[in-house]
C-alpha cells in the first residue's frame, strides 16, 4: 500500500483569517493527500518544529496580511538552519505578483492566489515533490 502525501497548512503571523487555509486543507484531504493543519497565529519557530515532528513532504503557508516579505523567508531561513530541504515549501493568500521572485529566491517553490483551483494545487504537489 503506497504512502499517502503528507501536508502540513500553516498560518504564519497575525493573520487571523483562517477560512481559505481550511478550505485548502479540506480539499487536498478529498484529493487523497493527509492534512495537518497547524492553526492561526504561528510564529516561524512553530511552523519548523510542526515540521521537524511531523516530517511532512510538503509545507503550505497561508498568509493575507501582507507579512509575506518577512514572515517566509523567516520559515525559509529556520528550515535551513534546521537541515530541511527536502521539503517542498508552497506560499499561498494575498501575494502581490512583483513580491513571488523574492518568495522564490528565498525557496518557496510555487504561490497560489484566491481562486486557484485545488486540483490545481494538488497537481503542483505531485508533479514537484522534493523526495
Amino acid at each position: 500500500m503506497e504512502r499517502s502525501i503528507r501536508l502540513i497548512v500553516a498560518k504564519p503571523g497575525l493573520d487571523g483569517h483562517d477560512r481559505g487555509a481550511k478550505v485548502i486543507s479540506r480539499g487536498l484531504r478529498d484529493a487523497g493527500f493527509e492534512v495537518i493543519y497547524t492553526g492561526l497565529h504561528q510564529t516561524a519557530e512553530d511552523i519548523v518544529e510542526s515540521v521537524v515532528q511531523e516530517d511532512p513532504d510538503c509545507l503550505l503557508m497561508s498568509i493575507l496580511s501582507g507579512a509575506h516579505p518577512v514572515l517566509f523567508p523567516q520559515v525559509m531561513q529556520k528550515l535551513k538552519a534546521e537541515g530541511i530541504e527536502d521539503v517542498l515549501v508552497l506560499g499561498g493568500g494575498i501575494i502581490p505578483e512583483e513580491d513571488i521572485p523574492a518568495l522564490k529566491e528565498v525557496g518557496i517553490s510555487e504561490c497560489f492566489g484566491p481562486g486557484t483551483k485545488i486540483q490545481e494545487i494538488a497537481d503542483y504537489i505531485r508533479a514537484n515533490l522534493k523526495r
